[in-house]
C-alpha cells in the first residue's frame, strides 16, 4: 500500500505541473498550445460581452424547481406551437388590394415572419439546453450554428464553413463525411465528469420462498418457508473536485420455519457511506466543469450566429427588394417602349392612308410593336415571380387570398449619397470587420472549446488512481422465533419457552447501524494503469491537430474578410461611376429619341431610325435599371461584411431573439420614386397587317 501511494503521489504531482491553469506553447503533443500564440496582430472579437439573447420570459437553462412544484423536475417542458401565420403588420400594408412595401418594411416583416430567422431563433434555446445538461454533469449534444438559407432569392457575401441540423450551412468547427460517414472529432472528450445531479434510489421488494430440503439436520424442517421483505435505498451525488459519494441504507425483514434460527421475524440492517476522489485522472474542477464552460462558450456562439444569420436574411432580402424594383422599373420601361411603338405604328398608318408612307414602313413598326408587347409580357412574368419572391421572404402564409392577388410594389429607390465607410481608409475597414465579424468571433471561441478538449485529452492519458474511505456499520434484532428448538439437534423438537432470546426491537437495530457497535471502516488506494494507452495517445495527438486546423481556419478568415472587404469597397465605387455614366446614357438617349421623332414628323426621317432609337432608349433604361440594381446590393453587402447593417439600420437584436419588433428598422440612404404605378394588364392581340 505504501509503494501505491507513493507512485499516486508522484503522478500527481506530474498532473498538476501540467495543470489547467497553465498555457505553453507546445512541443510536440506534451502540452496545450494556445490561442495567442498563433493569431495575427489583429483586432480580436469582444469576446467579453456576451449578447445576451435569452428570452426573459423563459429561461431552458434553469431547471423545474421542487420548490414550486415537487414533481415539476418529472413534468415535460413545454415550448410555443410554431406560428405559421401572417404578423399583424403585413396586413396593414394591403391599401385598396396592393401591398405597399418599403425597404424598411420588408426588413421588418421579414424579422417577424422569415422562416429562416425563425429556426435560427430556436437554436437559441436548444443552446440553453445544453448548458442545462452539462450542469448535470452530462456530455453536450451540440448546437448547430450553421446559416438557415432556405429562403428563395437574392444572395449573401458571407463566408461559410461546417454544417449541421437546423442550418444548410457550416457550423463553427464543422462536421466532414468520411469514407465511412460522419467524421468524429475529439470535441467532447476525455475522462467523463462525476454525475453531479444527486440520485436517490430505493428497493421495495416482498418475497415469499418455499424451499424443500434434503436433510432435515441444518434446518429442523423437510420445507424451509420464508418470507423476506427488502428495503433498501441509497443516494449517490459527484462533485466537480473529481469527487464521488454513496450512501448505501438496506433492511430486510425476514419470517422463517427455521428451527434453528434465534429469531422469526429477523431484522437485519446495514449502512454504509463512500467517498470516492480522483487523484488523477478525472482530477480537479477544471475537468469536472469543461462541460459547462464549453455550454457557455456554444451559447455565446449560438448568439454570435444568430447575429450572423440577421445579417444575412436581412441582406438576402435587400438583395430580393432590389431585384423586385429592378423587375417593377423594367416592366415599367417596357410598357414605355410599347406605347411609343403603338403610337408609332398608329401615325404610320394614318400616314398609309393618306398615301405618304410606304407600307413597309407600317409592317416595321408593326413588327416593333409585337416585339415589344412580346417583350411586356417577359417583364411582366419576371416582375410577378419578384413579387412571388418577397412575399416567401416576408411572409409566413402564402395561402391568405388577399396576400396571394395583392401586387407588391416598391416604394423606395437607392439613393446615390457617399457611405461614410466608402472614404474610410481600407485598413480601417479592415479592423471594423475583424472585430465586428460573427465568423471570427465563433472561430475563436470555438478555438477556446478546442483549448479545453486538449487539456481533457491530456488528461485522459493519466493512470487511474483513486482514494477511497468507508464508513459503516450493521445492527441485527428481532423478536423470538416460534420455531425454535430447544430440544437440540437429535432430540425431538421441544419449543423454546418465551425469554430464551431477547428480542431486540427495530429501533435498537437501527441505532446499531450508526453506534460503532459493528463497524465496517476503511481506506483504500485503486489503480488502473494502461500498459500500452493507445486510444488516449490517439486521441491526445488528434485534439492537438483540430487545434491547429482551427488555428489556420481563423488565419484563413481573416484573409477572406479582408479580400471581401477591399472588393466590397471597390465594386461600391466603381458601381456608383456605372449608375452615373448610365443615367447620362438613358438621358442622351432620350433626348435622341425625341429628336427623332420630330425629324420624323416633319419628315426628315424615317420609321427605321426612329425604331432604332427607341430600341437605343430601351437599352439604356436596362443598363441604368442593372446599374442601380447592382450598386443597392453592393453597398449593402459592405455594411453585412462589416456587420454595420444592424447598427446601421437600428435592428435589435434582442427584439429580433423574441420576434416581437417593436423599433421598426430605418434604412438610411434612399429616395422616393417619382411614381408609383401598379402594372397594367396588356392585350396580346397583334395588330393586323395591311
Amino acid at each position: 500500500m505504501q509503494a501505491a501511494t507513493c507512485i499516486a503521489l508522484l503522478l500527481l504531482s506530474v498532473n498538476t505541473q501540467q495543470g489547467w491553469g497553465q498555457q505553453t506553447q507546445a512541443t510536440g503533443n506534451a502540452s496545450a498550445p494556445t490561442a495567442s500564440s498563433s493569431l495575427p496582430a489583429t483586432p480580436q472579437p469582444k469576446l467579453n460581452e456576451p449578447l445576451n439573447l435569452r428570452d426573459t420570459s423563459r429561461d431552458y437553462s434553469q431547471p423545474q424547481s421542487h420548490l414550486s412544484n415537487p414533481i415539476a423536475p418529472y413534468r415535460p417542458v413545454s415550448f410555443p406551437t410554431t406560428q405559421t401565420g401572417n404578423s399583424p403588420r403585413l396586413a396593414g400594408l394591403l391599401k385598396d388590394g396592393k401591398i405597399y412595401l418599403s425597404l424598411s418594411d420588408a426588413v421588418t416583416l421579414a424579422l417577424e415572419n422569415n422562416y429562416d430567422i425563425a429556426i435560427a431563433r430556436i437554436n437559441l434555446d436548444i443552446a440553453d439546453t445544453d448548458i442545462l445538461r452539462a450542469k448535470s454533469g452530462s456530455t453536450l449534444r451540440g448546437v448547430s450554428t450553421g446559416l438557415v438559407t432556405n429562403t428563395l432569392g437574392g444572395s449573401g457575401t458571407t463566408v461559410t464553413s461546417g454544417g449541421g441540423p437546423g442550418g444548410t450551412s457550416g457550423g463553427t468547427g464543422g462536421t466532414g463525411a468520411g469514407a465511412s460517414g460522419l467524421v468524429l472529432s475529439t470535441n467532447g472528450g476525455g475522462p467523463l465528469p462525476e454525475t453531479l445531479d444527486p440520485i436517490l434510489t430505493g428497493t421495495l421488494q416482498y418475497d415469499a420462498n418455499t424451499a424443500q430440503q434434503s436433510t432435515t439436520f441444518l434446518t429442523g424442517t423437510n420445507s424451509l418457508i420464508q418470507n423476506t421483505a427488502t428495503y433498501n435505498f441509497g443516494y449517490q451525488q459527484g462533485f466537480l473536485t473529481g469527487t464521488q459519494f454513496n450512501v448505501t441504507f438496506d433492511n430486510t425483514r425476514t419470517t422463517t420455519n427455521n428451527q434453528n434460527t434465534n429469531y422469526s421475524p429477523v431484522l437485519q440492517s446495514s449502512f454504509q457511506a463512500r467517498a470516492t476522489q480522483h487523484l488523477l485522472q478525472g482530477f480537479g474542477l477544471g475537468l469536472n466543469a469543461r462541460f459547462i464552460l464549453q455550454a457557455k462558450n456554444d451559447r455565446r456562439i449560438t448568439d454570435s450566429a444568430f447575429r450572423e444569420q440577421l445579417l444575412y436574411t436581412i441582406n438576402q432580402v435587400e438583395n430580393i427588394y432590389w431585384g423586385l424594383v429592378s423587375a417593377y422599373e423594367d416592366e415599367q420601361s417596357k410598357e414605355r417602349a410599347l406605347a411609343q411603338s403603338t403610337q408609332l405604328s398608329s401615325d404610320n398608318r394614318k400616314q398609309l392612308e393618306i398615301g405618304t408612307l410606304a407600307p413597309l414602313d407600317v409592317v416595321n413598326s408593326d413588327a416593333s410593336v409585337a416585339s415589344d408587347k412580346q417583350a411586356l409580357i417577359a417583364s411582366q412574368s419576371n416582375l410577378e415571380y419578384q413579387q412571388l419572391i418577397m412575399k416567401q421572404a416576408i411572409a409566413r402564409d402564402l395561402n391568405d387570398p388577399q396576400l396571394q392577388n395583392a401586387p407588391v410594389i416598391p416604394t423606395d429607390r437607392v439613393g446615390l449619397d457617399r457611405l461614410p465607410e466608402e472614404d474610410q481608409p481600407v485598413e480601417d475597414l479592415v479592423k471594423q470587420a475583424y472585430a465586428n465579424n460573427p465568423q471570427i468571433e465563433q472561430a475563436v471561441l470555438n478555438m477556446k472549446n478546442n483549448e479545453i478538449t486538449i487539456k481533457a485529452e491530456r488528461n485522459g492519458m493519466l493512470p487511474t488512481v483513486d482514494a477511497f474511505a468507508y464508513y459503516g456499520g450493521s445492527g441485527l434484532g428481532g423478536g423470538q422465533n416460534p420455531n425454535l428448538n430447544c430440544g437440540g439437534f437429535a432430540k425431538p423438537f421441544v419449543a423454546c419457552p418465551a425469554g430464551t432470546v431477547t428480542p431486540i426491537s427495530y429501533g435498537s437495530t437501527l441505532q446499531a447501524d450508526f453506534n460503532n457497535t459493528s463497524p465496517d471502516k476503511g481506506v483504500g488506494l485503486s489503480i488502473t494503469i494502461p500498459l500500452r494507452n493507445r486510444m488516449a495517445q490517439a486521441d491526445q495527438a488528434r485534439s492537438v491537430m483540430e487545434y491547429r486546423q482551427s488555428q489556420m481556419r481563423l488565419q484563413q478568415l481573416y484573409t477572406q474578410i479582408r479580400i471581401q472587404v477591399v472588393n466590397a469597397q471597390y465594386a461600391l465605387t466603381n458601381d456608383r461611376a456605372q449608375v452615373q455614366s448610365a443615367q447620362a446614357a438613358r438621358d442622351y438617349a432620350a433626348q435622341s429619341y425625341d429628336a427623332e421623332q420630330k425629324k420624323y414628323k416633319l419628315g426628315a426621317s424615317t420609321t427605321a431610325n426612329v425604331l432604332q432609337q427607341e430600341r437605343n432608349l430601351a437599352t439604356a433604361e436596362n443598363n441604368l435599371i442593372a446599374a442601380s440594381a447592382a450598386y443597392a446590393k453592393d453597398r449593402a453587402g459592405l455594411l453585412q461584411l462589416l456587420s454595420l447593417t444592424l447598427d446601421k439600420y437600428g435592428v435589435s437584436i434582442q427584439e429580433a431573439a423574441t420576434g416581437n419588433i417593436r423599433q421598426v428598422p430605418s434604412v438610411p440612404g434612399l429616395t422616393a420614386p417619382k411614381s408609383v404605378e401598379a402594372p397594367k394588364p396588356i392585350s396580346t392581340t397583334v395588330p393586323a397587317q395591311p
